[in-house]
């Protein structure tokens, strides 16, 4: 507060009045007003305090969505291993025992996997309903040496969409951390919107006590009391609703970095020290995240429809097998055995090797749909692309504009501060004399106020229109290399 003030307090208070009902209000009143302060001045030390690029690695490291995606590119990872799998052969083997007729063959026997390696066919005129065990051993490689690609366009398919799990998350990063950026510079607005305020009401108290004194004395009337009555709790209202938006702020600031914290306080780390330096036009927007992540996405999609047109084409298989028969039924004499022993022991072995060729000719139908419906997703995701390109291209142009105006915006509002300063002084000073009214002295109040508000908010402003900057270039460095650390 300014000297004058507090000695015009004297003025109204003679000396030897110094246990007035007034006097001892105004002593009771500072006594809460200095408790409250320090009060205040132990939460503002509790307080957890951050730098930015603090809060950028607690973003980073902490915020759920983020950690969604890494978890997302894990996934397309195990993807690549999963479809690799397929250069291997298939090597299945089973071991079954059976209770059942054996009208057919000597002992029935369940494929192994849809491969039905016994003839089938009547052995007697006649049907014989007694059961016997049986038992059925196989083992069998499956290997399928050329494919036409198949395999290869799988595997390209999920390398594509792994790379777009790392652009997505790539994407997802730059856009988080620039909203922790511009959340950070909008809670230091907030903050000094509330010192501002504060300041504002304790000059209101001031003009309010020496007012009220001054009506008591008869120097000034009655509607003056009522006038700084009427400002003071104006004043109050404006700093409620400072420090309410700067709590709503420092939620979601915290929200961000991953954490929630009632008491965080941010660093000014110089934003109010200096203004950003001009920095050069954007010459390319072309290495922004959010179009790498556009371009990856028809870049995947591409990868699926090939590997869909190819799954349409033959494979040419290795087989090997070889197997071992048990039944209760003799191949000597066709004697029947019904106990389990004579049953699973095995009677014939078997092999086979060759070469097998599977083509699904009628599968041409659904391949070529489903390859139509992928084109029609890579045309999708391009014009997607050509989408990004414009509005990036949109906002590099925007941000520029929006950056030299809120330069010439903050270099204007202290010059706009001082003479609110000077106003306000000489209206004080009038008033005091008695050449003004206290209506004239509370606009002088008020655009001093609005001047202070002014200059946090253009200067915040301006260092928020360089990080428009920088997100339109997909650059944060353009940003925080102008930051002193």
């Amino acid at each position: 507060m300014k000297h004058s003030q507090y000695h015009s307090v004297s003025r109204f208070f003679p000396p030897g009045n110094t246990h007035s009902p007034a006097h001892r209000t105004f002593k009771i009143k500072n006594r809460w007003l200095a408790f409250l302060f320090v009060a205040f001045a132990c939460v503002q030390a509790s307080a957890q305090h951050i730098k930015l690029h603090e809060a950028l690695e607690q973003g980073k490291g902490n915020f759920p969505f983020l950690k969604a995606k890494q978890a997302e590119i894990h996934s397309a990872e195990s993807r690549i291993k999963s479809v690799k799998t397929d250069y291997l052969p298939a090597f299945i083997v089973q071991d079954q025992y059976t209770y059942a007729t054996s009208n057919s063959v000597a002992g029935a026997f369940l494929p192994n996997e849809g491969s039905a390696l016994s003839p089938s066919g009547g052995i007697r005129p006649e049907n014989i309903y007694t059961a016997t065990f049986g038992s059925f051993t196989t083992a069998m490689v499956d290997w399928k040496v050329f494919n036409f690609g198949k395999v290869n366009a799988n595997v390209n398919a999920a390398k594509a969409d792994l790379a777009r799990s790392q652009a997505d998350y790539e994407n997802e990063l730059f856009q988080h951390q620039v909203k922790i950026i511009d959340a950070y510079l909008l809670l230091l607005i907030n903050q000094k919107l509330v010192d501002a305020q504060r300041q504002n009401l304790e000059r209101a108290a001031v003009f309010k006590r020496v007012t009220d004194a001054a009506v008591t004395s008869g120097m000034r009337p009655g509607v003056d009391s009522s006038l700084a009555a009427a400002e003071y709790a104006k004043a109050q209202l404006l700093l409620l609703e400072s420090q309410r938006s700067e709590k709503a702020q420092r939620l979601r600031f915290s929200e961000l970095t991953g954490e929630l914290h009632d008491s965080i306080q941010v660093d000014t780390m110089g934003f109010y020290a200096q203004l950003p330096t001009a920095s050069p036009e954007i010459a390319s927007f072309l290495k922004n995240p959010a179009l790498k992540f556009s371009q990856a996405q028809i870049d995947a999609s591409v990868a699926r429809s090939l590997a869909v047109k190819r799954s349409y084409l033959p494979s040419v298989s290795l087989v090997g097998a070889g197997w071992g028969r048990g039944s209760g039924v003799s191949n000597k004499d066709d004697s029947f055995r019904t106990d389990f022993g004579s049953g699973v022991k095995y009677q014939v072995y078997n092999y086979l090797v060759g070469v097998s060729t599977r083509w699904n000719l009628t599968n041409i139908f659904k391949v070529r749909n489903d390859y139509h419906a992928e084109q029609f997703q890579a045309e999708r995701f391009k014009s997607l692309y050509q989408t990004q390109q414009l509005q990036l291209d949109r906002q590099t142009r925007e941000s520029e504009i929006q950056f030299q105006l809120s330069l010439a915006q903050a270099r204007l509002t202290p010059v706009q501060l001082a003479a609110a300063r000077t106003a306000f002084n000489q209206a004080e000073a009038r008033y005091q004399s008695g050449l003004t009214d206290l209506f004239t002295l509370a606009q002088s109040v008020n655009a001093l106020n609005r001047a202070e508000v002014d200059k946090f908010v253009t200067n915040g402003n301006a260092w928020r229109s360089l990080l428009l900057k920088a997100a339109a270039a997909g650059d944060l460095d353009i940003f925080l290399s102008q930051i002193n650390q």
